[in-house]
Order: structure tokens, then sequence, then C-alpha cells
């Protein structure tokens, strides 16, 4: 099930409502996250564009949700009207009696500057000559009811730093990019026969500056610094990054947005964000983003009851509201939301070069009962718990998105075995490009926490996912979400005393790594992190000075080292082609022995993994032909933190029938050792 962490202080924030008032709002203009500049994108010298205009043709394709740019009408845009700079602005507020613009330009008077509503599908827009970059601003209007109501832009592309929550204007469409060579590639590139190994990172309390600020975070120029380095070396394909879209609770780790089109000034400004984007890049990283369409927050200044009605959350709050995060459910049966959510999928996309979306809570989204009791929600049409409207936002969503192109991908996370994932639309699926393997999660966590007594009782936890990884292209995910809320960390799950917990998790490793499915790791879990994570605090980094944590951290790079290099290990990752088990069934010894079987049949791996702390001694694999077999990766080694079982770095294969095959090695398997061999 997917996790929200929220508090009763959050709810309180977010439950507020702003009632009629001419009081000015509290802002104040910020400067945080400034603190490095250095090449990369930047904005090009000043010269705004010609007057923005809201045609018809703008409002008709608008209310039709299709208007897939509808982010440059919207919003507030630097331009000339008339031979005068200012800025345009234009909000939806279709039920608002009148619209005003105040900001620090006009002292935040609310009678100042109307906004013209123009047309039946209730946009306002206003130009405004004078007003600049870096102003701020929000929407005063007038709801149905005559309160008066301060609201942040939907659209805007820049917010101030919590905790104030005025929009700033801002002008994206100046960034400069070098990144032609990898958007190139991207867009040749077959993502299912490619090597996709994940980090998953929250930016925060990745690493804390050590300027001594309360926040100490860093900069995304400075983040991207480090933590292409870090990728670098350790070999990763693709950072994703949690929190982005801007949001006001760091306690809801980014999943509870107020600004979706708006990196969050936690970390500096939009055009730093672009910095660290186009770094990654240049390294040959790729970016995917964590996207919450599934809900949003209370909070007065937010989405919530925008113009004084439901306009982006569904009336009935049995469709409405979700009973266990406290949060609003967007109205997925409104075209003009739909168009806000998937016009906000290409804004990253296209406006930020984002290689990818994980889409949140995706399960909450399809089931009209998820997380309800009776009487709490509504069937559909047909009697059922499906969501319709859902169902069909999804399919309109993966469409237009992979109708940019090859390489750009759309992520479920999905928890349950709703059918066809990541099939087609047109042949009857969501048209996601993975799926989060939560299945294969749980029955791995499951197992690899229990003692090794009890594991041949449970054997079959880590054998199920094969028996319908065919059904769906999957990522093996260990996410955030196992490492908090007493869950332990992942080194902490497991039995026995400490040398013991190391080991074991460097065989799990080895079996998610081997494994059919591309891999994600949460940040922290490759050096073995100890504690929970928490978003207050950095990583716990002075670990690397264990010889177990440090050894841990150089055998996940060889790993992914590992994983990198031979196709075997990703090119047929949905297929029993590029899969075959030589022994699942040895519960009573509880070890397990696979083959990953390249396209062309070449350089196949076996791996040989024993999930208990007995050594077993010559052990017998079976192989499918007779040849050498060379030792590759062996978790005992003492530069891993092992206890340093030496293996024959190389084997000839006997002939006999071992597992029902015609030939076998022999060797020692330590305790708890994973063992690969290269043929």
């Amino acid at each position: 099930m997917e996790e929200k962490k929220t508090s009763a202080a959050e709810r309180a924030v977010e439950t507020k409502t702003t009632k009629t008032t001419k009081r000015k709002p509290a802002v104040k203009k910020t400067t945080a996250g400034t603190r490095k500049k250095s090449s990369g994108p930047s904005k090009a010298p000043a010269k705004q564009q010609d007057t923005v205009f809201i045609s018809d043709a703008d409002q008709y394709v608008f209310g039709q949700g299709t208007h897939y740019e509808i982010y440059k009408k919207l919003g507030a845009h630097p331009c000339k009207q008339n031979g005068k700079k200012g800025v345009f602005f234009a909000v939806w507020a279709p039920n608002a009696q009148s619209v005003q613009v105040v900001g620090s330009f006009n002292g935040w008077h609310i009678d100042t500057h109307p906004m013209e509503k123009i047309g039946e599908g209730g946009i306002y827009t206003a130009f405004i000559p004078g007003v600049s970059e870096g102003d701020l601003y929000k929407y005063y209007i007038i709801t149905p009811s005559g309160e008066g109501i301060y609201k942040a832009d939907p659209y805007a592309n820049q917010a101030e730093l919590r905790p104030s929550s005025a929009s700033i204007v801002c002008d994206i469409t100046k960034l400069k990019w070098t990144d032609d060579k990898w958007l190139s590639e991207r867009a040749q590139k077959n993502l299912f026969q490619s090597p996709i190994a994940i980090y998953e990172c929250h930016i925060g309390s990745w690493m804390k500056h050590p300027d001594g600020t309360e926040d100490g975070f860093y900069n995304y120029r400075e983040f991207a610094d480090r933590i292409c380095e870090y990728l670098t070396e350790m070999q990763y394909t693709h950072v994703e990054l949690m929190g982005i879209a801007e949001h006001p609770f760091d306690g809801s780790w980014g999943y509870q947005v107020t600004g979706y089109y708006a990196p969050t000034a936690r970390y500096g400004t939009p055009e730093d964000f672009a910095y660290m984007v186009n770094k990654l890049h240049n390294k040959g990283i790729g970016v995917i983003l964590d996207w919450v369409p599934a809900h949003f927050p209370r909070d007065a200044f937010g989405l919530a009851e925008f113009d004084g009605t439901c306009l982006y959350e569904h009336p009935d709050k049995r469709l409405g509201e979700h009973p266990d995060w406290g949060t609003k459910i967007f109205n997925f049966g409104k075209n003009e939301v739909k168009n806000f959510l998937i016009a906000n999928a290409l804004f990253w996309i296209n406006e930020f070069h984002v290689d990818g979306l994980r889409v949140d809570a995706v399960a909450s989204m399809l089931y009209l009962d998820y997380g309800r009791q009776g009487g709490q929600w509504v069937a559909n049409k047909y009697g059922g718990n499906e969501n319709l409207e859902a169902i069909e936002f999804f399919k309109h969503l993966n469409s237009v998105v992979h109708g940019l192109g090859k390489g750009i991908m759309t992520i479920a996370e999905e928890s349950t075995a709703w059918p066809k994932v990541t099939t087609a639309p047109e042949d009857g699926g969501l048209g996601f490009t993975f799926k989060w393997n939560m299945g294969w999660m749980h029955d791995f966590c499951d197992y690899m926490k229990l003692d090794p007594y009890f594991r041949k009782n449970n054997h079959h936890k880590m054998t199920f996912a094969m028996s319908y990884n065919c059904s769906e292209k999957y990522i093996m995910p260990l996410s955030h979400d196992e490492v908090v809320h007493l869950k332990c960390s992942m080194v902490n799950k497991m039995p026995g005393y400490t040398i013991d917990k190391y080991a074991n998790l460097r065989a799990g490793y080895t079996f998610m790594f081997g494994h059919s499915g591309k891999k994600l790791l949460f940040m922290g879990q490759e050096f073995a992190q100890e504690r929970e994570w928490s978003e207050a605090r950095e990583l716990d980094w002075f670990l690397l000075g264990e010889k177990l944590n440090a050894g841990m951290k150089d055998f996940v790079a060889e790993l992914l080292k590992l994983y990198r290099k031979n196709p075997c290990l990703y090119e047929l990752d949905d297929s029993w082609d590029g899969f075959e088990w030589i022994n699942p069934n040895d519960a009573d010894r509880s070890t397990y022995s696979f083959i990953r079987k390249s396209a062309d049949g070449k350089n196949n791996l076996l791996f040989v993994l024993n999930m208990t702390p007995m050594k077993r001694e010559e052990y017998y694999v079976g192989v499918p032909k007779k040849g050498k077999y060379k030792l590759v990766l062996n978790s005992d080694e003492e530069r891993f933190g092992g206890l340093g079982h030496e293996l024959p770095a190389e084997l000839k294969a006997i002939k006999m029938e071992c597992d029902k095959k015609d030939y076998a090695i022999k060797f020692d398997l330590p305790p708890y050792g994973a063992v690969v061999y290269k043929f």
C-alpha cells in the first residue's frame, strides 16, 4: 500500500480556511537556496515575448481537456503589450464573482488590478505593466458566497519558501540547455532492453550543507555537483527525486503538492533546477520525478475550494476526499482538471527535460473503495469499485506522454493485481512503461527478515514473483516506504549478529540484481544505513568509516557494475527466454540457483545463493552445458565485509546428472553466500 506521512500538525494547517479579509497576506521575498552559481542552463539576456493572449480556440481546447500547453497561457507570463513591459496573468476560476491580482507591486491592495472574465469557460486575465520577474503575487477571489480568499497561482513556475506561500513571477522560456546529445540518444533507446538502476533520493536529507543554517539544504546546483560524482562512481543509470513540486510541509516528503508547476524553493530557483537536470544528463544519468496526481492538501492558499467551490476536487466527499490521508482527490471527470494534470506531466518533460515520472499512489486512484469502509464510497455506473474516470485519465496521460517519443517513461506505483498496467491503451491496458513490483518487494522483505531456521517453510516467497513476471514490465523497488514507520532499515531487518545482518543483506541484494526486472534502491541502502530514514537529517555518511558499511557500498557498486556490463541481466526482463531456474525447490537447505540468459546466448550468468549461516561444502549445481565457468562475484570476500571464504576463479563442468541437467559444477558455498559464475 502506498503510504503518506502526515501529522496532527499538518492536518491542522491543511484544514484551515480563509475568510473575508483585506489584511495583507504574510509574505516575504526570500533568497534561500541561492548560495552558488555556476555554468549550465541559464537565462538569455532579457527579451520579453510579445503579448500573451488566450484565444477562443485556447478556451475551447482547454474545455475539452486537450490543451497540452495550457501552462503557456494560464499563470503569469512576462511579455510586452503596446510596447510596455509587464506580466500577463490568467487563472481559471469559473465560479468566482470576481478576481483581483494582488502582490508586492501593488502593496497587496485588493482593488487595484481587477481581472477580466473573457469567456464562458471561466478564465480571468489581466495584463499589468511594470510587473517583472521576482515580484510576488496571489489571486484575491470573491467566492459565490461573497467571501474573499487569497490563492496562490496553480500554474506558477516559482513559489516562496515555506511557510510563506505567495507565487513568484518567473520566466522559464529562456533557459539554455546543453543536453542535446542525451536527448538524441534517449529518443533512440529501447527502455525494455536497457539497464535501468534507479537511485531514489530526497535532496533535503541526502546530505546537509555544512554552512550551519537551520535547514541545511543544498542548492540544486550544489547537489548536482555532488550527486553526479556519487552516482557515476556507483554506476546508477537514473536518479529518482522525491518532493520536487512545491509543497508546504517537509514531513509530507513532497507527496502533498500545492505547486504542481514549480520546483520547490527549498533548493533554489527553476533556473537552478534546470542546471541540475542538465548536469545529470551530461554525466549520463537520467532524471525521474515523483509525480502526485492522486490527491492534494487542504491548505487554504492551494487548490482546495479554489474559487469558493470544489473546482479541482470532486464535490461529493465520498469521491473527493481521502479519509486516511486527510487530502482532497482530483475530479477526474472534469476536463479542465484532467488538462491541468496531463499538461503538468508534459511540462516537466518538455520544459525541464525530465526522463520519466513515477506516478504515486496509482491504486488509490483506480479503486473507488481504496482506504474506505462501507458507506464511504460510491460505486461506478456498473456497480463496481473501479474508478472509470481515473482509468480513462491514465490511458489519456500515457498515450500523450508516449506520443512524445521513445525513451520517456511513466512508472506506476500500483500495489494490487490490477491487470495490464503496462499494456498499451489500444490493447486494453493503462499504458504505463513500468510498474513497481510491490508483490516481490513484500515477499522479499518478509523472507529476508526471517530467522534462517524458518526460511525453509517460506521458500516460495522468493520464487513466487517469477510466476507472474511476464504479466507486466516491472521495476523491483526497495524504496523509502520500506525504511520508515518502525519497519527498520534494510540491514536491521536482517536476522542474526551484526556480521550476519550484513552478509544477509549482501545475499539479498544479489538475489535482487539477479532477478528479472529493473532495479531501484533508496538512498542509504547502498551502504547499509542502520537507522530508519528521516527527512529531518542527512544520511549517516559517517558509517562509511566502518568496514562493514564501506564493504556494503563497494559490494553494491560491484553489483551495479555487473548489472550494466552484462546484457543478460536486463535485455530479456519480461520473458522466460531471459531467466531459468536451476533449482528453485531446495527449501531444506534454503538455497536458490538460477541462470540469467542473454539474447545471443553468450555471457550468461549463473547465480547461487545460500540463505543460511551453514557452509555448504562440496555443493553441486546443475549447469546447462560443458565448458568453463568463471567466477565474477563472491559476496563473502573480505573487501565486502565477508569472512573471506575463497572460491576457485574458474570451474570446469563435470559430466553428471544434477538438477535435471547433464552437467554440474562443484564448490564450497559460503554461509550467507551469493556466488555468480559467467559462462
